[in-house]
Order: structure tokens, then C-alpha cells, then sequence
């Protein structure tokens, strides 16, 4: 039998990602968003809910991330940062899927994959050190930061609403990268960035369809 000092954090660790992929996902904060228009045509309306699904899908992926780092942290402060930044992303998560549905559509059915393999990606930063673990968050926001712009390019103009809930999850990201840095955040050798920009756009490019 599992020891409690064991047990415990596996036991916590499967709730949070049983919560985060089959519950309704919940915010603590209501963001001012303009009214949704009708006038969106058909395509418009597919357009933009194949991008928030990819939002969405990010946030999943945020989750199991930063999930991940903060259940094998070293320390407690970066942990609790870590937690923080992950309750700030379930926000995203919450808006991300609401808007999916007012626009009649669904989440990624690629979720778990999603999920599963980012917590794996965080563990094992996390298992090098906090200094490397914050490293990977550094980056993954900045990467996120220019998929966020790319998604603002591609928009429908008239989804006013979609597009302030992307402009929100831009400016929280860019905070969640800068703070990582002010905190010691080491700086990922060349492969491992472009290794997580090759797999963010396997992500994108299946999430958007499926």
C-alpha cells in the first residue's frame, strides 16, 4: 500500500486532470465582453469556433502543464506560483469553452492527449530544477503570445467577443512569462524550443479540425 505522503499528491494530481477534462469547466472571473453579434455568417461562425477550439485546447494543455511542474516542484514558493498561474489559466479555459459554445461548437475531442502529454512535459522539467521548469514556462508563453497575435489576425473582424477574450488571455499570458523570468527562469537550450514549436503546431493544426 502507497504511503499518504505518496498517495496523496497521485490522488490530487488525477482529480485536478479528471476535473479539468470532463467537468464544466469554471471561472472565478467574468470578463466585460461586447455582446455577440449575429450578423456572423456561417463561415465566420466556423472560423471562429475552430480557433477558440485551439484556445481552448492550449488552455488543456496549460493545465497539464503547469500541473505537472508544480506536483514535482522542489520548492514550495515556485509551487505555489505554479498553482497561481494554473488557477489563471483555468479562467481561459472557462472563457474558451463558453464562447465554443455560443458559437455552437465543441471542445477538441484530442483533449486528454493534450493534457496527458503536457503533464508529462512538466514533470520532467520539473525534474531538472526549478530553474529549468520556469524556463519552460518563460517559453511556452511566449510562444503562446504569438499564437494568440496569429489568432487576432484570423478572427472574423466582426467576432468582437472572441477576439476580447483572446486579447485578455494575451495580456495574462505575457504577465505569466515575465514573472516566470524575474524568477530565475534559466534560458532552454536551441533544440528544445523549436522541439515545442513543432509539437504546438501538431496541436493546432489537429485541434482546429478535431
Amino acid at each position: 500500500m502507497l504511503a499518504p505522503e505518496v498517495l496523496d499528491p497521485v490522488l490530487t494530481a488525477a482529480d485536478q486532470m479528471l476535473r479539468t477534462l470532463f467537468a464544466p469547466a469554471r471561472t472565478r472571473r467574468t470578463p466585460d465582453l461586447p455582446p455577440d453579434p449575429p450578423e456572423l455568417t456561417a463561415w465566420e461562425r466556423r472560423q471562429a469556433a475552430g480557433l477558440m477550439r485551439v484556445n481552448h485546447a492550449g488552455e488543456i494543455a496549460a493545465q497539464g502543464l503547469y500541473r505537472g511542474q508544480a506536483a514535482l516542484s522542489r520548492c514550495a514558493e515556485t509551487r505555489a506560483f505554479l498553482e497561481r498561474a494554473a488557477a489563471e489559466e483555468a479562467d481561459h479555459l472557462a472563457w474558451c469553452e463558453t464562447r465554443l459554445h455560443e458559437l455552437g461548437s465543441h471542445p477538441s475531442r484530442l483533449n486528454p492527449l493534450w493534457y496527458l502529454a503536457s503533464f508529462g512535459l512538466g514533470a520532467a522539467a520539473a525534474l531538472l530544477g526549478d530553474a529549468v521548469s520556469l524556463g519552460f514556462m518563460t517559453e511556452t508563453e511566449a510562444q503562446v503570445e504569438g499564437h494568440l497575435d496569429r489568432h487576432l489576425d484570423r478572427l472574423p473582424a466582426a467576432d468582437a467577443r472572441s477576439r476580447r477574450i483572446v486579447e485578455l488571455m494575451k495580456s495574462e499570458e505575457a504577465a505569466h512569462g515575465q514573472a516566470a523570468r524575474a524568477r530565475g527562469a534559466a534560458e532552454l537550450p536551441p533544440p528544445i524550443p523549436s522541439l515545442m514549436r513543432l509539437a504546438a503546431r501538431l496541436m493546432t493544426g489537429s485541434a482546429y479540425w478535431l
